[in-house]
């Protein structure tokens, strides 16, 4: 199935873009979130005319990604852990505990936004990715530490 996009995707291509995708991941994710719209003689007419405006809109969420980046880039986040055997933690860190972390520090990041394949459960020092954009991805710094 043909999709043009209305915005960045990971991935997948830029907004105005006309790409190739199976018609479940179209039906089921890119149309009911906007990301995209059919690819029909019509709507290839309009987003020609929208493109200017597309590529200005999406410019204008990169920039604000970025400038949210430059003020991740500083964040250290400390969690404090009991601890077991071989320095393993009770529990874990989790995207949850990170998020309400940066939202407590005042930042609107949702945890699905923050790229932890699997919970934190020893100490140490991470590096954690938090996707603002599709081209703008961040790290923070999380601490953890004994209690």
């Amino acid at each position: 199935m043909e999709i043009i996009l209305r915005q960045s995707v990971e991935n997948l291509g830029k907004p105005g873009d006309i790409v190739k995708v199976s018609p479940g991941y179209a039906r089921n994710y890119l149309l009911p979130r906007g990301l995209a719209f059919e690819a029909t003689p019509g709507n290839r007419k309009r987003i020609a005319m929208e493109k200017a405006r597309l590529e200005a809109a999406e410019a204008e969420r990169i920039k604000a990604a970025q400038s949210l980046a430059e003020r991740l880039e500083n964040v250290q986040l400390t969690f404090s852990a009991r601890v077991g055997e071989e320095e393993k933690l009770f529990g874990s860190v989790t995207t949850a505990d990170i998020a309400h972390q940066l939202e407590a520090q005042g930042f609107d990041i949702e945890k699905k936004q923050i790229d932890l394949h699997e919970p934190i459960k020893t100490l140490g020092v991470y590096k954690i990715p938090v996707r603002l954009h599709a081209e703008v991805k961040p790290e923070i710094k999380v601490w953890v530490i004994k209690q």
